[in-house]
């Protein structure tokens, strides 16, 4: 990790960047309040110069996508402008980003201050007494990709990243804007969540990118000894299988409805490894046979994820929402009474706060998820106990490890396991249907998008409502299932 710099490292560049932070402040324009201290003053000249320096090299245009002509062309891009002159980008971050530079350059001076302080009893250098079981202060540095050419950075051929991190995070604005430059500083697309618990991502790019992202998320203080390299989940994919990179702090980094202080994801169910997870449900689905079993293979995603693909034996809820997921445990409490509950989802990020949940209930033997999720799962069991595809929320929509459709054609019947949005606008609804369908014209998720194809209905701001269709009222919001008299019986002492 290397520090970033401001345009051509000559000295006349550096003086240059110098004046223009100099008289930045002079004017005011980085915050700078009565009695001479603002976002920038608080830290001095060389944690401001350091911050500007970092913002600028983030607008840097790779020399290798500049004109090919001879001539530099385009060196920044900012704020949808570009720039080909160092005083021209200078001028517009001093003008326009002080705020930004503000946050950086407090945060950086802060991390300085924190270094230089002697070590405390019982503690390490730079940290305060009683600091030992606090959140660790975030790092603001960016990867050198200087030796990197811009073809192998944004290189179409890459892969997709699965992963989170609970932990406990002081200051998600901060993590989000952090985020955000990283990202963009390695040409990656996707979401990621910020939150107070900690952090879920799935991004796209070249493998070169990906391989620094991970690289720099391990060395970052925030994630140390509690991210590890076995927590990413890859499959082939890149940045194109996102539209756009979204980066945003919200409440819980999965949205379950609960507020993380009540349900907390240390309250988790017991972690399985693949394998361990593969030989339970060998067992299960044994004793499941005979009519004997005490266990409940529970899949924790909605049900369009599910209907594609899904472990032997499980219970599906129909789901549109893991924010239903509470409601309904709460509903079908009767389901999971004395038994011992094997859960499962797609990276393993639900199971936490999920579990957690159940548990929470009081009425399970035990509860037990899949560590790594079916991602991890299919890495070591690509033909084990998950038969068909793995739901993906991208561009990609699923991703295959063995042949198996379990899936069909919503109007004919036929196996297809291929989603497409629904081709009424007012509608988002994911649907089924086959190439012979779908060259007949049936392109719609239900009959009344297909025969009606409402028009958009839009407010008097020209805003698009989505509308609620067919497949969305008749499906019951929380379904309580039918439990028989001997699976009430079966696991009872």
């Amino acid at each position: 990790m290397v520090p970033a710099e401001a345009g051509e490292p000559g000295r006349k560049q550096r003086a240059l960047a110098r004046r223009k932070v100099g008289r930045c402040r002079a004017r005011g324009r980085t915050g700078l309040g009565r009695g001479g201290r603002g976002k920038l003053g608080n830290a001095g000249p060389y944690a401001a110069f350091q911050a500007f320096s970092l913002f600028v090299k983030a607008k840097e245009v790779p020399a290798a996508s500049r004109c090919p002509g001879g001539g530099e062309g385009v060196r920044w891009r900012c704020c949808r402008q570009a720039f080909e002159e160092l005083p021209g980008i200078h001028r517009h971050v001093a003008l326009h980003h002080a705020g930004d530079l503000g946050r950086q350059d407090g945060l950086e001076a802060r991390q300085e201050r924190l270094e230089a302080r002697p070590a405390q009893p019982g503690g390490s250098p730079g940290q305060p007494s009683g600091h030992a079981g606090g959140s660790p202060e975030l790092s603001w540095a960016l990867p050198d990709t200087s030796h990197i050419s811009h073809e192998d950075l944004t290189s179409k051929v890459g892969e997709v990243l699965l992963y989170y991190c609970y932990c406990e995070v002081k200051d998600p604005e901060k993590l989000c804007a952090w985020q955000k430059a990283l990202c963009q500083h390695l040409h990656l697309t996707g979401k990621i969540r910020v939150a107070s618990e900690g952090i879920n991502g799935t991004l796209g790019g070249s493998k070169v990118a990906t391989s620094l992202y991970i690289e720099v998320m391990l060395s970052q203080p925030l994630f140390k000894n509690i991210l590890c390299q076995e927590d990413f989940k890859s499959s082939a994919g890149g940045a194109y299988c996102f539209p756009e990179l979204r980066v945003a702090v919200f409440k819980e980094i999965v949205p379950m409805g609960i507020d993380p202080k009540i349900v907390s994801y240390k309250e988790t169910g017991i972690h399985l490894s693949p394998q361990e997870f593969h030989k339970e449900v060998e067992q299960y689905l044994s004793q499941a046979s005979q009519g004997q079993s005490d266990t409940v293979l529970l899949d924790c995603r909605n049900f369009y994820e599910s209907k594609i693909g899904q472990f032997q034996g499980c219970l599906a809820p129909d789901i549109r929402k893991f924010s239903y997921f509470p409601s309904y445990i709460d509903e079908n409490l009767e389901v999971f009474k004395d038994k011992r509950v094997l859960m499962y989802c797609t990276g393993g990020i639900r199971c936490e706060r999920g579990s957690a949940y159940l548990r929470s209930k009081a009425v399970c033997r035990e509860v037990y998820q899949l560590k790594g999720g079916i991602h991890k799962y299919l890495e070591e069991f690509p033909d084990g106990f998950y038969r068909g595809k793995l739901f993906v929320f991208d561009d990609r929509y699923a991703i295959c490890s063995n042949e198996d459709i379990i899936s069909a054609c919503r109007y004919c019947g036929a196996l297809w396991d291929q989603y497409k949005l629904c081709s009424s606008q007012h509608c988002r609804q994911l649907v089924l249907t086959c190439p012979s369908c779908c060259n007949k014209g049936l392109t719609a998720c239900c009959s009344v998008c297909q025969e009606k194809d409402l028009k958009v209905t839009s407010k008097a701001s020209g805003q698009t409502l989505k509308e609620e269709c067919e497949c969305t009222k008749r499906r019951p919001r929380v379904p309580v299932e039918r439990v028989s008299q001997r699976m009430l019986d079966t696991g009872k002492d």
